[in-house]
């Protein structure tokens, strides 16, 4: 039979759609896997990145589905977003049409690679219903005190005219487009994800051995515990009503080396300090306020001699202090004790100022950052660095000086944005009232189709007539809240949404028992640049969804798989690279199966791809012969009885291979081998194709295609459906048990070594008698024997002969 990719494809692609092969079963009795791929941006085109993440999750889906199990598939969009208002100015279109018009270009392409994705659960996150419960979900929150409102210095990107999360600015630049970020102050709404920070991180104990280490690792730096001393420096003479600045430091046993006190650029005394300051020192001020957080961590340490001074708590002594860019406001108090002398930072920004430098750990060099034995630290002097923390920090505690406080480097979430094409923020502001939650039944409120886009700044606060509302508490007219919500927050959720039928979609967010069946998602796929933000706010959202009572567990995501990038030339593909691979020309030219095969084949799952065009036909050129060498097998509905006894050397062999690539394709995916390592099993499956080949008895040809077709149906559906309708009736699609029989070799391959120097191989038959194995040995080896004196002999059954001659 001729290979006609594109016929066979659509053939089944139409068929799977038609029939609705790939739903979920409600009877929540059954065994079930959850199977999720990160669901992508509606940017217009899938790309290579998008094909090997949903390929991988579809083979887990495919093999779990004819295993018995109950599986959910889903594919949804990430449709909020900046990106969308870009468009918007730059192609004229609105972000509605444009974001619905991808969706619906993506979901064809999704389609021609024949992914078992449910379609009735697909959603956008822009979609009206999504947006009601999420809205829901915020006024929830807001009734808890889990969100609330303050003015900050943020990050504010003068292109996209929105503020962005710390996490969102790359290298002083927004992560979108690129522009250089300046600080900003004004109003932004916050959800308190600090409230979680320590069960955030206790709760990382339950995936170890289930999420890659790497990804676990990240988010215990993230959230970042720390235990320290949090006290104040009071100042020499007092500003209005501010007469100290609070620190915290998890170094208390080096207090005594305290020799200035660094504020950020943002703390209320340096606008106290300000207007005594020169020219040029409210420049620089002015100037480091503009810098992202990013920038000010990585970047030259810079600083400004404010001209006031603080008072030691314990010496008494006066200590300068400086605004520097190192510090940010939103990370404690503002405000950082610094030890030069054992403090690399603060080292460099006191030799950069020629500040002083006080040695209070005995060491041979500076800094010197370790802990040690204490000098020049009164009562304390002579302790080491545990000891004397706990001693200090006591003795703080005794004086009422200070505290032992926990702290965590994470910061509350910021949600708001500046933006139209966004979830509205369901709040209305009351000049007599404050701020109110809209009420429950006006939900949801949906964003105006009449906007101008031209970026300048937020089209919702030009809309006077949306504006408009009515106060719920008072019913004097009040006006809707203009910023819309971070596109982390329609992200925290989707994969709840997912548990029920569409059909159930407008009575509640997702049915708590359907919530309760399919959580957590047994195998969650995606990148590892999603490990930080996404996954920590998605385990966020779970926990306070629980305590909610919308469900009854903690953690979403049951086992991570993190792929790796698919690269070109060596680099990430990319348009401006000029090495991007389309998928369509690969499917249009090859078909989906072999866009398939090659990204399963060439790397494991959670390593890089590189793709090479010659990888990419060795592929095909496979799968035209699978398909074409049907001709050797025989119509049948069951595996044919084969009695191992009756077969010759080479139909042994094939059948070896045959079992041998069905046990590891039950490891790979019970024990989870390597992590999926799908690329040794499609070696494996040709090593099996090969081994056939080699052999003529149209019987084993028919097992092999039987068994092979059933394993490769999860990497190349198309062509196995095909083969197992014309000669299995579609019963190859189930699970085969093993026949260990088969596995078992009438010889065995044995190292031969001299002086255990490997010499030669040999094959000798499995119930060969020790001397017989020796005979055959020293005959593969006899002209490293000849001249020499054997003293000893050594033989290790089915493994290893060695020889010891002098």
């Amino acid at each position: 039979m001729e290979y006609q990719a594109q016929s066979i494809e659509k053939k089944w692609q139409d068929y799977w759609e038609k029939e609705g092969s790939f739903e979920p079963s409600e009877d929540m009795r059954l065994k079930k896997k959850y199977i999720l791929s990160m669901f992508p941006y509606p940017s217009g085109a899938i790309h290579m990145g998008h094909v090997r993440n949903y390929c991988i999750g579809d083979v887990m889906a495919r093999h779990y589905r004819k295993e018995g199990y109950n599986v959910l598939h889903p594919i949804g969009f990430d449709a909020f977003g900046m990106p969308a208002e870009n468009a918007a100015i730059k192609r004229g279109v609105h972000p509605k049409d444009w974001t619905y018009s991808n969706i619906e270009a993506m979901d064809k392409e999704l389609k021609t690679l024949g992914l078992s994705f449910s379609k009735d659960r697909e959603f956008a996150t822009c979609d009206i219903e999504y947006t009601k419960w999420e809205q829901k979900f915020f006024i929830d929150m807001w009734n808890k005190g889990l969100v609330y409102r303050k003015k900050a210095f943020l990050n504010w990107c003068p292109n996209d005219k929105t503020v962005l999360a710390n996490e969102q600015v790359s290298e002083g630049r927004c992560w979108r487009c690129g522009t250089e970020i300046i600080q900003k102050e004004m109003y932004q709404y916050y959800i308190k994800i600090t409230d979680y920070a320590d069960e955030l991180l206790k709760d990382l104990e339950t995936l170890e051995g289930h999420w890659p280490n790497a990804v676990l690792t990240m988010q215990k730096n993230w959230i970042g515990k720390s235990v320290g001393l949090e006290f104040s420096f009071k100042l020499k003479h007092s500003y209005d009503d501010l007469e100290k600045i609070e620190v915290f430091t998890t170094r208390a046993d080096t207090i005594f080396g305290v020799t200035y006190c660094a504020v950020a650029p943002e703390h209320p005394i340096v606008e106290k300090a300000f207007l005594n300051l020169d020219q040029e020192r409210k420049d620089k001020i002015l100037s480091m306020r503009k810098m992202g957080a990013r920038a000010r961590m990585m970047g030259d340490k810079e600083g400004v001699d404010l001209g006031i001074s603080v008072i030691h708590p314990i010496t008494k002594e006066e200590i300068p202090v400086w605004a520097a860019n190192f510090v940010l406001m939103d990370y404690g108090s503002g405000a950082v004790m610094s030890v030069p002398a054992h403090d690399e930072r603060d080292y460099l920004f006191a030799t950069k100022y020629n500040l002083a430098i006080k040695k209070v750990v005995i060491s041979d060099e500076l800094p010197y950052c370790e802990d040690g034995v204490l000098i020049d630290s009164g009562e304390f002097s002579g302790l080491r660095g545990k000891e004397a923390r706990g001693k200090i920090i006591a003795f703080f505690e005794e004086k009422k000086l200070g505290k032992k406080v926990i702290n965590f480097k994470l910061r509350d979430w910021g949600i708001s944005r500046q933006r139209y094409w966004g979830a509205p923020i369901p709040l209305v502001h009351c000049e007599d009232c404050g701020i109110q939650t809209q009420k429950e039944e006006n939900l949801p409120v949906v964003l105006p189709d009449d906007v101008v886009i031209n970026g300048e700044g937020n089209p919702l606060d030009k809309h006077i007539k949306w504006q408009e509302d009515v106060c719920p508490k008072c019913g004097k007219n009040a006006k809707k809240e203009t910023d819309t919500m971070d596109t982390f927050f329609q992200s925290s959720w989707y994969f709840l949404r997912y548990t029920t039928p569409s059909a159930l979609w407008k009575k509640e967010p997702f049915n708590k028992s359907m919530a309760e069946y399919w959580l957590g998602v047994d195998e969650y796929i995606g990148g590892i640049e999603h490990a930080i933000l996404h996954l920590l706010y998605a385990r966020f959202f779970t926990k306070v969804l629980r305590d909610l009572g919308y469900v009854d567990f903690s953690e979403p995501f049951s086992n991570l798989l993190t792929q790796g990038m698919v690269l070109k030339d060596g680099r990430k593909m990319s348009k401006s690279l000029g090495n991007v691979v389309e998928p369509s020309a690969i499917i249009e030219k090859y078909g989906a199966d072999t866009a398939r095969l090659f990204v399963l084949f060439a790397a494991p799952p959670s390593r890089e791809l590189e793709w090479i065009d010659s990888g990419v036909e060795g592929a095909y050129r496979f799968i035209r012969k699978f398909y074409e060498k049907t001709e050797m097998i025989s119509r049948v509905t069951e595996i044919p009885k084969i009695l191992s006894n009756t077969l010759n050397k080479e139909e042994k062999y094939a059948r070896k291979k045959i079992y041998e690539t069905l046990q590891k394709s039950q490891d790979i995916f019970s024990k989870k081998q390597s992590g999926f390592a799908l690329n040794t099993l499609i070696a494996s499956c040709m090593e099996t194709f090969n081994a056939l080949s080699v052999q003529d008895n149209k019987e084993i040809w028919t097992e092999g295609y039987f068994i092979l077709s059933n394993i490769l149906e999860p990497i190349i559906p198309h062509v196995c459906w095909e083969i197992s309708e014309k000669y299995f009736q579609f019963n190859s699609f189930k699970p085969i048990e093993i026949d260990t029989k088969a596995l078992e070799s009438d010889s065995v391959v044995i190292a031969v070594t001299v002086n255990g120097k490997k010499r030669a191989e040999i094959e000798v038959p499995t119930n060969a008698k020790q001397e017989e194995v020796l005979e055959v040995a020293k005959q593969g080896i006899q002209k490293w024997l000849s001249g020499t004196q054997i003293i000893k002999e050594i033989v290790v059954p089915n493994k290893l002969v060695n020889f010891v001659v002098k």
